[in-house]
C-alpha cells in the first residue's frame, strides 16, 4: 500500500522586508512544505529578492557558495561529492548565475545529477537557467518576488520558467513598496516623537504600519511629502547590511538590498485617508500603495482573481 503526501498545488505568502522578516519565512517554508527526503529544491527570483535570506532560514548553517560578504567558497564543493567520505555534506548549495562565470553549465548539470543520485540534497538558486539543460524539475521550488510562491511540481508542472515569470513582473512592486515604505519613515522620523513604536506589515502592492496607539499624523501631508521626494528623482543605494542612502540622507534598513534605484520610478504613491482600526489586534494601520491599481474597497486590496 502507497502512501502519498498530501500537497497543495502552491502556496502563496507576502515577500517581507528585512533580514528577519525574511529569514522566518524561510523557517516557516521549511516546515510547512520541506521533507526529509527531497534532495533537489529550487530557488528563482532576481538579484536582491531575498533568495539567499529564504535559504538560510530553510537550511540554518548551509554555508553558501556566494555569500553576500564576498566569501565565495572556491573549489565548488558540490564538484566534489564523494559517495564514501567521511566528512562529506549532505546538503550542497549553489547559485547557478554566479557559478556560471566559472564552471560550464553541462558540468553544472552533471555535478547537480551525481549528488542527488547519491542521495545528497542541492539547494540551487537561479534553477531556472539549469533546467533546460538538467532535464530535471525539483522536488520543491521556491519562486521569490513581490510575493513567495512555493509549489512541489508534478511530472505535470508547474516549470521553473512559470514561476520565474510571475515573480520577475512583480518585483518591481516590491522594490518600488519598499522605497516608498522608506521615504514614508523620512515623514514619520519627522512628526512623531521617537518613543512611538511601529510594525510592518503587507498587501498587494502596498506596506502596512501597525501603531498600538493612534499616531498623531496628516496622512494627506504625509501623502504630499512623499510625493515630493518621488518627484525630485532622488538616486536609492545600497551602503551596508543595515543602512540605505536615499540623495544625501543615510536611512537604516534591514532589506537594503530591495529597492528602485531611484525615487522617480515609484509609481503612483498614495496612502489611504483614514488609519484602519483592527479590533483583533487592538492597532491602528496605515496603509500605502504604488501602482496603477485603483482600490474602492480596502477589503478588496488583497482580493483574490478568479479565473
Amino acid at each position: 500500500m502507497f502512501i502519498t503526501q498530501v500537497n497543495p498545488l502552491y502556496s502563496v505568502y507576502f515577500a517581507p522586508r528585512g533580514f528577519v522578516r525574511m529569514t522566518s519565512l524561510g523557517a516557516q517554508i521549511a516546515q510547512q512544505h520541506l521533507t526529509a527526503f527531497d534532495r533537489l529544491i529550487g530557488i528563482i527570483g532576481e538579484a536582491g529578492s531575498g533568495k539567499s535570506l529564504i535559504i538560510k532560514g530553510m537550511f540554518p548553517g548551509l554555508e553558501l557558495t556566494n555569500d553576500d560578504d564576498g566569501v565565495n567558497v572556491r573549489p565548488l564543493p558540490l564538484l566534489d561529492v564523494d559517495e564514501e567520505g567521511f566528512y562529506q555534506p549532505h546538503t550542497y548549495h549553489l547559485d547557478i548565475r554566479f557559478e556560471s562565470a566559472f564552471t560550464q553549465m553541462h558540468v553544472l548539470a552533471d555535478a547537480i545529477k551525481e549528488a542527488v543520485d547519491k542521495g545528497r540534497r542541492v539547494v540551487v538558486e537561479h534553477f531556472d537557467l539549469i533546467y533546460p539543460i538538467i532535464g530535471l524539475n525539483a522536488e520543491l521550488l521556491v519562486g521569490i518576488g513581490e510575493e513567495v510562491i512555493v509549489t512541489r511540481p508534478t511530472i505535470f508542472g508547474p516549470e521553473p520558467d512559470d514561476l520565474s515569470v510571475i515573480v520577475t513582473k512583480s518585483n518591481k512592486y516590491r522594490r518600488m513598496v519598499h522605497s516608498a515604505e522608506d521615504l514614508t519613515e523620512f515623514y514619520l522620523h519627522k512628526h512623531l516623537p521617537a518613543s512611538v513604536e511601529y510594525a510592518h506589515g503587507d498587501v498587494r502592492h502596498g506596506f502596512l504600519l501597525k501603531f498600538n496607539e493612534k499616531p498623531d499624523i496628516n496622512l494627506d501631508e504625509l501623502e504630499t511629502y512623499v510625493r515630493d521626494l518621488i518627484s525630485q528623482d532622488l538616486p536609492i543605494s545600497y551602503l551596508d547590511d543595515m543602512h540605505i542612502k536615499i540623495g544625501e540622507y543615510v536611512h537604516k534598513c534591514t532589506g537594503p538590498r530591495m529597492h528602485a534605484t531611484r525615487t522617480g520610478k515609484i509609481e503612483n504613491f498614495r496612502v489611504l485617508k483614514e488609519l484602519h482600526f483592527d479590533v483583533l489586534s487592538n492597532q491602528y494601520i496605515m496603509v500605502g500603495l504604488v501602482g496603477s491599481d485603483a482600490v474602492g474597497n480596502i477589503r478588496d486590496i488583497n482580493s483574490i482573481s478568479i479565473l
